[in-house]
């Protein structure tokens, strides 16, 4: 036959009578609705303040009437349980870049490495650098531009790309049976040629960023730029670049033929152990 011994147990534990209750604790998220325990003021968290007494919860009554109450131990009644309060802090989703690859913060940007990313004219530049600026940055990796891909295979001559030192290129109108393609061919494994179809970086921002139904088409031989101002309504390309480069402010504003383009350069450049065939 057994007998309780109220005496019996771990004597170091404490008698039941004197242990403190523990109650759940709860983030005192804003808006939460809670009770203060033998209180009957009843109100939404709204704030937080913190004083060499410790830490307080701001709450407002329907009235709009504001108190200041400690947050001790079971001091809060929220859906009729005793709660213990704490304070809340907000978990942020990490911030990416405008090119959507997460932000690197507090980073130094590397000194420049050997290896380069060519683009063909200053606009080109421009959209590479407000979209992959971070990324390149954290990389070290300097883009620069040609002034046409007529110069390319001089711009190679004097570089002498080699292992460790590549050249990553992007060029417009890259489609088959184009000048851009036959400018580009042999030129070598340490160099890569990626792009997009259009005839300008233009046309590769999406029409909805600039707020245009489509990119108006342009005869063969027109000015393309020229040919774009006089349909679109713009007074001329000076006034055209401002409004693209203003519709452009993450990688969801291009297409994804560029997109894909300038990822592809980006790890060429940056892993001597890819090669053409791995991209």
């Amino acid at each position: 036959m057994r007998h309780n011994d109220p005496y019996g147990g771990d004597i170091l534990k404490g008698h039941a009578r004197n242990r403190k209750p523990v109650h759940p604790e709860v983030p005192a998220k804003p808006g939460i609705v809670v009770e203060v325990a033998g209180n009957n003021f009843v109100g939404a968290v709204v704030g937080f303040e913190r004083t060499y007494d410790g830490d307080f919860v701001r709450l407002e009554d329907r009235r709009g009437t504001q108190q200041l109450f400690k947050m001790l131990p079971g001091a809060f009644l929220l859906e009729g349980k005793v709660v213990t309060l704490t304070r809340y802090v907000e978990k942020r989703a990490p911030e990416v870049s405008n090119s959507g690859s997460r932000r690197v913060e507090g980073v130094r940007a590397k000194v420049a490495m050997p290896s380069r990313i060519w683009v063909e004219g200053i606009h080109d530049a421009a959209i590479v650098e407000k979209v992959w600026g971070h990324d390149l940055r954290v990389e070290g990796v300097v883009v620069e531009y040609l002034e046409g891909l007529d110069n390319l295979q001089e711009r190679l001559a004097e570089f002498q790309p080699g292992p460790g030192r590549r050249i990553g290129v992007l060029a417009d109108h890259l489609v088959e049976g184009s000048k851009e393609t036959r400018l580009v061919e042999n030129v070598g494994p340490d160099v890569l040629v990626t792009g997009h179809p259009y005839i300008d970086i233009w046309a590769a921002v999406k029409p909805a960023s600039v707020r245009i139904t489509s990119w108006p088409d342009v005869p063969h031989g027109e000015d393309w730029k020229e040919g774009v101002c006089r349909r679109l309504g713009w007074s001329d390309p000076k006034e055209g670049w401002h409004r693209v480069y203003s519709a452009v402010n993450t990688f969801k504003d291009l297409d994804h033929t560029l997109i894909g383009a300038v990822e592809r350069l980006v790890d060429f450049v940056t892993n001597p152990e890819l090669s053409k065939s791995d991209l």
